[in-house]
């Protein structure tokens, strides 16, 4: 002000127009000011007209405080109406442009067009962000839109012919410093100008990026929740350009560890749903954890994007359907990659869920609502979510046979692998309904087996062959390991048995009833000893047994009493099971 006053009374000419803004006054003069500002003109008209009646009144005081800027854009606007030179730049831009559209001026304007027009892309972002102090009035005046257009303007230029060799994309950070609102502006001017979704998405990714810097260094703040629903707002869509679906899946993790509202939440979790089969499983259990990083307390959040990934399938399913009598081919091409899609989802899904399962205090409702979200039929094999209810049931032994059967439910025994049922059977955390099943199927497969034609095993391949031959194996195995026990058993009670009866026959002088009764019985037990052990596949390994009886059985025996020692070779069951 000091500066006016000196330059104003070196005119050596009365001041006859006094400007009022707020506690600033400025003492200038009519015949500079009204050809220049018309707002002025306007008001010096309409108050010379009331004061035709008071001759007396010669000079004219204006109060311009609602001027954008106050009275430092508005010293600036003086100066260059009485020709003072004075620099255009980033800092003042907006406020002179302001100021001069306020006060209808025709040259200063685009004097601070051509500046924006020739502005770098961080004056011209500075210039943005200076009308964020100047609303509503930059907004209202169309300050703020043209600034927004000359950053999309520049972002543009710098996509198609870069100024910069390293590091790519450094243009996109120039737009933090950014309000949402202002952001916002910036997404609009660029889908006006056409540009490619790809630079839209790495505008919009790098600005959430920073934001989400800020955000999950205290996401307790209520101004950061206002933040994260303001980035959520101004992030454009996936048919306009494609964010990441790592980005989202970590805006959502900000938004629900801010509390951010129902709506923006429910909002970013349909966007993941949209794109989930693009993320990892890494991307979406970050979603389940708390602030730090290092408890699961989001589980529902982890369902219910999958559920809302289910259900946009099942509904393209349901389109793509409709549409197969039409076009069938492409139906089927389509249906095939939505299959992909879904088994990929189940595999990420397992994977998060057996991460999840490592968390103690994870009751099992929210277990088996994030591991069952996916359809069972959309598992070709079920050994993955085995791995996370193997997991579960470790982590939480105290489960009792009904939770047990409860955590269980999310997977189906008759879809594992031989492996894992095999392990399924040996593992004793599962219930035995689990178990049970398991073996029932591993049942079915060996009487199917059974059951082929010699035509029909040849025709199979070399792996179903191998499976079904090993389950045979196994089985035999067992059979005749419980045959041979048996028959071990059974030997030595007979033994005992005759030499007690020799020692009382020595002593004994005639053999009573009794007695009579009890040589019949060890008669019958050593007929059973024998017969038990013909069936022993194991004597051709070197088990000899001595046949001191002759049995008819249509073959030709030697008529003497010697002992003949017969060695049998092992009988081969092809698939038999007990």
């Amino acid at each position: 002000m000091d500066r006016i006053t000196q330059w104003v009374s070196t005119q050596e000419i009365p001041a006859d127009l006094t400007i009022r803004i707020a506690h600033s006054i400025f003492p200038l003069h009519k015949a500079v000011m009204v050809p220049r500002c018309g707002y002025i003109r306007r008001a010096v008209a309409a108050d010379t007209k009331d004061k035709d009646k008071d001759p007396s009144a010669a000079s004219v005081e204006l109060d311009l405080s609602a001027i954008p800027g106050g009275a430092d854009a508005f010293e600036k606007v003086a100066r260059y109406c009485y020709g003072a030179n004075f620099e255009i730049n980033a800092r003042n831009a907006a406020a002179l442009r302001c100021a001069a559209a306020f006060l209808d001026m025709a040259d200063l304007p685009r004097r601070v067009d051509e500046f924006l027009a020739q502005a770098a892309l961080p004056s011209a972002v500075a210039v943005l962000r200076s009308c964020e102090v100047l609303l509503p009035a930059a907004e209202e005046l169309g300050v703020a839109r043209r600034a927004a257009d000359a950053v999309a303007l520049r972002i543009c230029n710098e996509a198609l012919f870069p100024t910069r060799p390293s590091p790519p994309g450094w243009w996109a950070a120039e737009l933090a410093a950014l309000s949402p609102a202002s952001f916002q502006k910036v997404a609009t001017a660029l889908r006006c100008r056409r540009a490619a979704p790809e630079v839209l998405a790495a505008a919009a990714s790098a600005y959430a990026e920073l934001a989400l810097a800020e955000v999950l260094a205290d996401p307790s703040q209520a101004d950061q929740r206002a933040l994260v629903e303001s980035v959520v707002e101004v992030l454009p869509s996936g048919a306009d350009a494609p964010i990441p679906a790592a980005l989202l899946c970590r805006v959502l993790h900000a938004a629900v560890n801010s509390e951010a509202s129902a709506k923006t939440c429910r909002d970013l979790e349909l966007r993941v749903a949209a794109v989930l089969e693009q993320a990892t499983a890494g991307d979406l259990f970050s979603v389940a954890l708390d602030g730090a990083g290092e408890r699961v307390r989001n589980a529902d959040t982890v369902r219910r994007v999958v559920a809302a990934f289910v259900e946009r399938q099942q509904a393209a399913d349901s389109h793509q359907g409709e549409r197969r009598n039409r076009r069938s081919s492409m139906s089927e091409a389509v249906d095939s990659s939505g299959k992909s899609a879904m088994e990929k989802v189940a595999r990420m899904v397992d994977e998060v869920a057996a991460e999840m399962a490592t968390e103690e205090s994870l009751g099992i409702s929210r277990f088996v609502g994030v591991a069952g979200a996916v359809p069972k039929e959309a598992r070709a094999c079920h050994d993955g979510v085995y791995r996370a209810v193997d997991i579960y049931l470790k982590t939480h032994p105290a489960l009792d046979e009904i939770e047990r059967e409860k955590v269980c439910s999310v997977m189906d025994p008759l879809k594992l692998s031989y492996q894992a049922r095999l392990h399924a059977s040996q593992n004793k955390r599962l219930p035995l309904q689990a178990v049970l099943s398991a073996l029932y199927y591993d049942q079915l497969k060996l009487r199917s087996a059974g059951s082929e034609d010699a035509d029909d095993y040849d025709t199979r391949s070399a792996a179903e062959q191998a499976r079904a031959q090993a389950m045979a194996d196994a089985s035999l195995a067992r059979e005749n390991e419980a045959l041979r026990s048996e028959l071990a058993r059974m030997q030595a009670y007979v033994s005992g048995m005759q030499q007690q009866h020799s020692k009382g026959s020595a002593s004994s002088r005639a053999a009573s009833p009794a007695e009579k009764k009890k040589k019949a019985s060890f008669a019958f037990l050593g007929s059973v000893s024998r017969t038990l052990s013909k069936l022993n596949p194991f004597r051709g390994g070197g088990w000899a047994i001595k046949d001191t009886a002759s049995v008819a059985d249509g073959g030709r025996h030697n008529s003497s009493n010697a002992v003949q020692q017969h060695v049998v070779k092992p009988k081969r069951r092809r698939f038999s099971i007990s």
